[in-house]
């Protein structure tokens, strides 16, 4: 009976966090972070502040939980675009259109690469993004071109050019040249490696 009635706590204490990251993320996207209140969030949830600080410390916490939400399902997206099966230079180019599908996700690039710099910095941002996109480009090219010391800095820049072709085409840029752009680049990039 107790292991039941914990069960349904636990239940409803994770329904309720997923209630307010998802109010929090629909509320960053359309307002912005600034101008996002707590006590609008709550109302977008329908859960008491109560229920907000007994989740989060306060809406820098809210704002995390969503990004690492949003770098989890970017990674997802990568993940499931480049299974094993495939050589490491395709499974570069394929998680490179991966990413770019990914960010085309209403709200994506604003959250990420908007909202979450202007709140944390880019060295928290990088952090995070470790687990997600930058940490699976340097896995593909150090998979590709060894680990040698220029892997870290070349996935550093290619990080940034995703990212700006990520940003370009959420603001109405071409799509299909800019997939074909950052295609090239890999191309250039990954010219004369043994695989």
């Amino acid at each position: 009976m107790q292991s039941r009635a914990r069960r349904s706590n636990d239940e409803r204490s994770a329904t309720t966090r997923q209630a307010l990251v998802s109010a929090s993320r629909a509320l960053f996207v359309e307002k912005g972070y600034a101008q996002t209140s707590t006590p609008e969030v709550v109302a977008a949830a329908a859960v008491t502040r109560g229920a907000l600080y007994h989740h989060f410390e306060d809406k820098q916490a809210l704002l995390r939980a969503v990004l690492e939400r949003e770098f989890a399902e970017l990674r997802r997206a990568i993940d499931q675009a480049t299974p094993p099966a495939l050589g490491a230079r395709e499974a570069l180019i394929a998680g490179s259109l991966a990413y770019l599908d990914a960010m085309a996700i209403p709200g994506r690039t604003r959250l990420l690469l908007v909202e979450g710099p202007a709140v944390f910095g880019h060295a928290e941002m990088m952090a995070l993004d470790e687990s997600s996109a930058a940490g699976s480009l340097r896995e593909g090219l150090a998979a590709l071109l060894g680990d040698g010391s220029l892997v870290p800095a070349l996935a550093s820049l290619l990080s940034a050019a995703f990212d700006r072709a990520a940003l370009a085409i959420s603001t109405g840029g071409d799509a299909k040249a800019y997939r074909e752009a950052m295609l090239a680049l890999i191309e250039r990039v990954t010219a004369g490696a043994g695989c």
